[in-house]
């Protein structure tokens, strides 16, 4: 079903059971998965699966949080988790006992490469391994160790990647302790580190969050390390961070666009893994902040160019390979704890058992999902000193492009824009002048080239801001794909229910249904054979639609638009759509949910949208992902699957997404999470006033702008004139430009028409004199 095999589905006993990792390795793929924090063990398994797609158990699994891997090409050996295999599939364990901690990435030995590995652990405790004995030699302890004698360390927490070359281990985390972490995306967290081996301490190369390190030997290790380029993939409250260490530079630094805001969180907990690995073709993959990309082999082996986005993506991705021809994502699909992923407009749902699975890819598909978008700045609330250059920031591979340029300095401000093909050599492309205290918005036509843009001003600058927004073509029509044929429009009779993954080792979903006339209808079952049955217990049904109650009052509605109330009491605004019709029984609809680990979907009025957590931006970030206008009426996930409630009662038979009840009687939607990129092209109408009161100098509540394709803006009054400016939120943050004033009178309109290239996260309005106000946006 759209990739995911249901019965391959892995659960655990913990709060949460993502995938590791996923290595194709002696005729079998191997996967472990991990439980959120247990450095001694877990219920978690080492997977083998055969080419039939047979599931075994290993029956030498002991669990813990792992994630690393590494084919040992010496010895014959795959080292996943805890678990050295060799050719014959022969699987030895090292107890945690004996190498204590969550071991998150290996390297090649230094100076023995042939005859030890390292091991890293997510607390910083390095090991030595011998391949053949699996003797284990502590070189720095855990910091969850009490008694190692010698501890790393480093600043952050919350290891990631780990790789070797160039005569130097290196070492990425990407969290930070303490209370602000947890709540903001911007405070300082995570590290960049080396060591060589030899010295008492590690080397700080970076204070940034990363993730990744790896280079073009990937998976084995560089096959040269003394000369080959090693990369390290991170990020800040600004932009995605590439690093590059190369024999002869060390490390340079350049920025890359975000796709998804859902990977920000400071303390570094919902991430996952990013990989970059080789799926068979002439680039590699790499993942990061919600966006494929394709990665050159040779980056930093002589060439800087060829880092292209491929598409957006919803899952959230441990592991990934290629294997019988097609491409195998280890996800992180269902956890038992929502960590902090919690808002008044999920409400309280029965918490589910931990399940994760993996999504089969045809290698196409890759460049078919969500269409790309990217928004990142190399310089943000600032000051800039003069004639010192910005970061390289990415500008390739997006064919609409924008920049935004913001300061508060007292004086006129050029900001010099360049671009580089990536030799070395830059190129000056135009001179932005920005007023003292001012904005500007620029378009960069399509046929201006250059592999990276840079920035700079001969004078210094105050609280300057410099933030790009890049998109693809949304290609996209209005109408959804014939895979969600089914799924009720508008006037069609249709039952809905409320679905929740059980807990307590049931391993099935539950779906207390509602019947056409709103009315309960009994209580169903899916089982990992996709079969829904009914299901005589009173008991169970009323548990389901009591502890998976939807919850009521979440969004309020005036003549303008759609109105979100945050955890913290602020009012943010979005676009109608198909609002439910009167004596609708199943107008009381999800509005939030989590659908894959500490990522949730916003579902208003017909459309989906990419809802970070609180603690990564939360609504000032989210993101619209399509406009269906369907009667979908509840949705989460099951072993791995999206499933939704609202099909009509007369749904078409030949839609394998159908999963009709065994009495016939009600049916529900079950596909993949970035299925729904195919439901319809984001699109909606309204905006923060409707012949609205309004007060001189008091802005309307903000209005989403960001990711929508086409967008014009009608300003009117109902009497007198008055000028009124739009106000911008560039980056998503709280901070307010102004974009364009409007001069309006009653009995005539102003209209207008964004450029192209024009994103922003959020707009408003104020108005010079009190009056009575239309601000009306239309989005197609």
């Amino acid at each position: 079903m759209s990739g995911i095999y249901p019965q391959l589905a892995m659960f655990n006993e913990e709060g949460e059971c993502g995938t590791g990792a996923v290595v194709p390795w002696a005729d079998r793929l191997w996967v472990i998965t991990y439980a959120p924090h247990y450095p001694k063990g877990s219920t978690d398994k080492l997977y083998e699966i055969t080419p039939s797609l047979e599931q075994i158990i290993r029956p030498e699994s002991i669990g813990g949080t792992p994630a690393n891997r590494m084919i040992h090409k010496d010895s014959g050996q795959l080292f996943i988790g805890p678990y050295a295999i060799d050719s014959d599939r022969n699987v030895r364990t090292i107890p945690y006992s004996e190498m204590f901690g969550r071991p998150t990435g290996n390297a090649r030995h230094l100076t023995d490469p042939q005859g030890k590995i390292l091991f890293a652990t997510m607390e910083e405790g390095i090991y030595e391994v011998d391949v053949k004995s699996l003797e284990v030699t502590e070189l720095w302890g855990d910091e969850a160790m009490k008694d190692s004698p010698r501890k790393a360390g480093l600043p952050g927490y919350h290891g990631k990647g780990f790789y070797s070359g160039q005569g130097v281990y290196v070492y990425a985390n990407n969290g930070e302790h303490g209370p602000g972490a947890r709540k903001r995306p911007d405070v300082s967290s995570g590290v960049l580190a080396e060591w060589d081996g030899v010295a008492d301490h590690w080397k700080i190369v970076r204070r940034n969050q990363f993730t990744e390190v790896t280079g073009p030997g990937g998976i084995h290790g560089n096959s040269d390390p003394a000369t080959d380029p090693i990369w390290a993939v991170g990020w800040d409250h600004k932009s995605l961070l590439l690093g590059l260490r190369t024999a002869d530079e060390g490390w340079r630094f350049f920025r890359m666009p975000k796709g998804s805001h859902s990977y920000d969180g400071a303390h570094g907990w919902n991430t996952e893994w990013p990989r970059i690995r080789d799926i068979g073709e002439d680039e590699l993959l790499m993942t990061m902040h919600g966006t494929f990309w394709k990665f050159p082999k040779d980056f930093g082996a002589g060439t800087l160019t060829g880092i292209r986005p491929r598409s957006n993506y919803l899952k959230v991705i441990g592991d990934f390979c290629r294997w019988n021809d097609r491409l195998v994502f280890g996800c992180d699909d269902t956890a038992k704890n929502e960590f902090l992923n919690k808002r008044k407009a999920k409400g309280e749902v029965a918490a589910p058992q931990s399940q994760s699975n993996l999504w089969f890819v045809e290698p196409e598909q890759l460049d078919q999902l969500g269409p790309a978008i990217g928004r990142g700045a190399v310089w943000l609330d600032e000051d800039v000193a003069a004639g010192k250059a910005s970061d390289p920031y990415l500008f390739a591979g997006y064919p609409i492009r924008g920049l935004h340029v913001h300061h508060r300095s007292d004086k006129p401000a050029t900001i010099f824009v360049e671009t580089g093909d990536g030799s070395g050599e830059w190129t000056a492309e135009r001179e932005v002048e920005v007023a003292p205290n001012g904005y500007r918005f620029v378009s960069f036509d399509r046929k201006v080239e250059g592999e990276w843009i840079r920035l700079r001003s001969e004078t210094p600058l105050v609280g300057c801001s410099a933030v790009f927004t890049y998109r693809s073509e949304d290609s996209r029509e209005d109408e959804a794909d014939p895979m969600f044929a089914g799924l009720a429009k508008s006037g069609e009779a249709h039952t809905g229910g409320i679905v929740r993954a059980r807990g307590g080792g049931m391993k099935t979903l539950s779906f207390a249904a509602l019947g056409s006339n709103g009315k309960p209808a009994g209580y169903y079952e899916l089982n990992a054979e996709l079969k829904l049955k009914r299901v005589d217990d009173t008991e169970l049904d009323e548990y389901t639609r009591n502890r998976a109650a939807i919850p009521k009052d979440v969004l309020s509605m005036d003549a303008a638009s759609v109105i979100y109330t945050d955890d913290e009491g602020k009012r943010w605004r979005l676009p109608k759509g198909a609002a439910p019709e009167d004596g609708d029984p199943f107008s009381s609809y999800r509005i939030a949910r989590e659908v894959a680990t500490e990522r949730d979907l916003l579902h208003v009025e017909g459309s989906f949208y990419e809802l970070p957590a609180r603690n990564a931006g939360g609504i000032s970030k989210v993101r619209p992902v399509a406009t269906h206008h369907r009667r979908v009426h509840d949705f989460c996930s099951y072993r791995g699957l999206f499933i939704m409630s609202g099909v009509a009662t007369d749904a078409p038979a030949n839609n394998p997404h159908i999963l009709r009840s065994d009495d016939g009687k009600v049916a529900l939607w079950a596909g993949a999470i970035d299925d729904a990129w195919k439901l319809g092209k984001p699109r909606g109408e309204g905006g923060p006033w409707a012949d609205s009161e309004v007060k001189a100098g008091v802005p309307s509540d903000p209005y989403l702008i960001t990711a929508y394709d086409r967008k014009s803006l009608e300003l009117a009054l109902a009497e007198g004139s008055a000028t009124i400016t739009a106000q911008i939120d560039v980056h998503g943050d709280g901070t307010w430009v102004p974009y364009e004033s409007f001069s309006v009178s009653a009995g005539t309109s102003a209209r207008h028409e964004f450029p192209e290239a024009f994103s922003a996260y959020w707009i408003r309005f104020v108005a010079n004199k009190d009056c009575r106000a239309t601000a009306l946006l239309s989005y197609r």
